[in-house]
């Protein structure tokens, strides 16, 4: 048998591979930081800060994953601090979540307020300069949800609310320290399963959980009910549901092990098949030990294969962005070839490529007449590697050399918006559910650059060739070369570099230079009026010469003939309710004066109420009034310089 040496280092050696464990990646979601209370810096107060995230990031290695603290003796200075894993997250875990919180804190998110709450997905993170220890507290507050409706809501919603509801006895039936955390599953239809989860901080009381839990429930009902997916996330507690299992299963039956086989002597009648019973009893070792063999190869490979893959990634990481080099960007688009070119942009060329590790990539090659600098350029990596978001385009690496300037992004499948909604072929593709869904993708991916981003972003040339479709016709915002980042308690600026597409830019900005992120809104109201129409901003400009879409929009909306802007390709599919809040919100958009305009996190509240929202009534759009009327609409190629500030 000196085949057992053998299989005896296969199996030391892939319980090596099997050991080998990878970061976890962990999500994040919001943080809030005071802008107005701060502290100086080198003062005590800073001091006491670092020793309190010091403790918290220590003492995360304890079970139960919640701690809490306070350092300094002095009420001016002190500072009051807890960390709350999710309930199913192992000491090891939480450790790694709350210790990168803390870093983000430090050095990305706050670095001067003295009240802060960071959330990711596995974990939280709180400081403040006010005791706010077993008091339940529901501001600051951030809500989530998909963009994707359920089937059979009402029956959705029932199922649900008796989840959220059963699970609060759960949570709250438990004395203060314990842990106040619960999961449950259900069958909502079919292979459907329901997931949900609700926590709160275990220094709270019963009563003050259970109020929170519930607080929670009713402002998930007010903003997203019948989504496939929501989080309502307070600083005392969070709840949660999705369609697909996004916590580890602690509460899960397991079935009882098989009874052990009894072995019978053989009967006389049997010995004649003695000799077989014992030779086969001899074969199945062998053939045993041959099939684990196999199988131990089999994960060996397998484990190589993954760790190829890993270290080809890692091999390109580099100050924190994934660096390529160029032959490997040439091997990927075959010298960049005619037959892999997906388009030209404001800055050079767009090709498909496929990498060693046989993903599919896009890469933005920079002209090398593009007067963008190669500091503009590192800025836009900074930019946008910073960027996770299912609503933006996804940056995975560049290159730097010599003249080269690349980009390489994810590659998304079905091209940008205006491929499919100038093309009269094709347009007939973009139903009313996927138009409708396209709007609210867009409006998500927006409020993450607005708000819940690291950074503070305007994009600055939102059009329909910048929202890019991915496989299921979801949304991806692209191209953040014009992106315009500012400091936390900044809302505007000025340039005297025009750039960006007129017709999609307010006249604040094309005439004046003015530019805030209520220039976005004003491109996200055009961009809903070709969505609804089907047309380009200056169709009607060049059909019959009275004006561009947004005053034809604004005429039926004043004559009380909104459906006269529907896109005929969907008068079999449109929803009237949903057709007039769109078109609604997106007046409200192009209004002239940029006060009138609502902000982004607004619109996206309108969009995703599934009752009545009473929406204010828009005004005049801009280019409207002869003043502006005869703006040209071509597009210009000068290229801002692109300032990165932390958020």
């Amino acid at each position: 048998m000196a085949s057992f040496p053998v299989s005896g280092a296969l199996l030391h050696f892939t319980l090596i591979c099997l050991s080998i464990q990878l970061a976890a990646p962990y999500e994040y979601l919001f943080t809030f930081c005071s802008n107005t209370n701060t502290f100086t810096p080198n003062s005590t107060f800073q001091s006491n800060l670092a020793q309190l995230l010091s403790s918290l990031s220590s003492n995360a290695r304890l079970e139960g994953g919640f701690y809490n603290n306070t350092v300094g003796q002095n009420t001016a200075d002190a500072v009051y601090g807890l960390f709350l894993c999710r309930g199913d997250l192992d000491v090891q875990d939480c450790l790694d979540c709350v210790a990168g919180e803390i870093q983000d804190l430090s050095l990305q998110y706050c670095v001067k307020g003295k009240q802060a709450v960071i959330w990711y997905e596995e974990c939280m993170v709180r400081y403040s300069d006010q005791y706010f220890f077993s008091t339940m507290n529901t501001q600051p507050s951030r809500v989530q949800s998909s963009i994707d409706n359920i089937s059979d809501p009402d029956r959705f919603i029932q199922l649900l609310m008796a989840m959220m509801n059963g699970l609060v006895s759960r949570v709250t039936n438990v004395g203060i320290g314990a842990k106040k955390f619960a999961t449950k599953e259900a069958n909502f239809s079919g292979s459907q399963i329901l997931y949900t989860l609700e926590q709160c901080t275990p220094d709270l009381s019963s009563s003050d959980c259970s109020k929170c839990i519930q607080e929670g429930i009713t402002l998930m009902q007010k903003c997203c009910s019948g989504y496939q997916g929501v989080r309502v996330m307070f600083p005392s507690c969070r709840i949660r549901y999705e369609m697909y299992q996004f916590y580890t299963m602690t509460n899960a039956s397991t079935s009882p092990a098989p009874m052990p086989a009894i072995l019978r002597p053989p009967s006389r009648s049997s010995q004649s098949s003695g000799k077989r019973s014992i030779l086969l009893l001899a074969i199945i070792p062998i053939v045993a030990l041959i099939s684990a063999s196999a199988v131990l190869f089999i994960m060996i490979y397998y484990f190589l294969c993954r760790r190829a893959k890993k270290e080809y990634n890692a091999m390109h990481k580099e100050n924190g962005s994934l660096k390529f080099d160029f032959a490997t960007i040439e091997a990927a688009t075959a010298k960049f070839s005619d037959d892999n070119k997906l388009g030209a942009g404001g800055f050079g060329e767009v090709y498909k490529g496929t990498l060693p590790n046989e993903q599919e990539v896009a890469v933005k090659r920079l002209s090398k007449r593009s007067r963008q600098g190669e500091g503009e350029f590192k800025n836009e990596i900074e930019l946008v590697a910073k960027l996770q978001h299912k609503n933006l385009v996804r940056l995975l690496g560049y290159c730097i050399e010599g003249e080269e300037k690349i980009l390489v992004y994810e590659f998304v499948p079905n091209k940008s918006l205006d491929y499919f909604l100038y093309d009269p072929q094709r347009q007939g593709q973009l139903d009313w559910s996927k138009r409708y869904k396209i709007i609210k993708g867009i409006a998500r991916g927006i409020l993450y650059l607005h708000e819940d981003s690291r950074l503070r972003i305007i994009h600055r040339d939102l059009k329909c060739s910048n929202v890019l479709l991915d496989g299921d016709m979801n949304p991806k915002i692209s191209d953040f070369g014009l992106a315009k980042l500012f400091e936390i308690d900044q809302t505007q600026g000025h340039t005297r570099r025009i750039a960006g597409t007129r017709g999609y830019m307010p006249p604040e900005y094309a005439i004046r230079g003015q530019f805030s992120i209520k220039s976005d809104v004003y491109s996200f109201g055009v961009l809903i009026l070709e969505i609804l129409s089907g047309n380009k901003i200056n169709f009607f400009y060049q059909s019959d010469g009275g004006g561009h879409l947004l005053s034809y929009a604004w005429k039926q909306w004043r004559d009380g003939t909104p459906l006269e802007l529907l896109d005929p390709n969907l008068r079999d599919s449109y929803s009237t309710k949903e057709f007039i809040k769109c078109l609604q919100i997106g007046l409200l958009c192009v209004q002239e004066d940029p006060a009138r305009r609502p902000t982004i996190a607004s619109i996206f509240l309108m969009l995703n109420m599934s009752r009545s929202v009473t929406c204010p009534l828009p005004q005049q759009p801009a280019y409207c009034s002869g003043t502006h009327q005869n703006m040209p609409l071509e597009s210009v190629n000068e290229t801002p310089m692109t300032d990165v500030s932390p958020r």
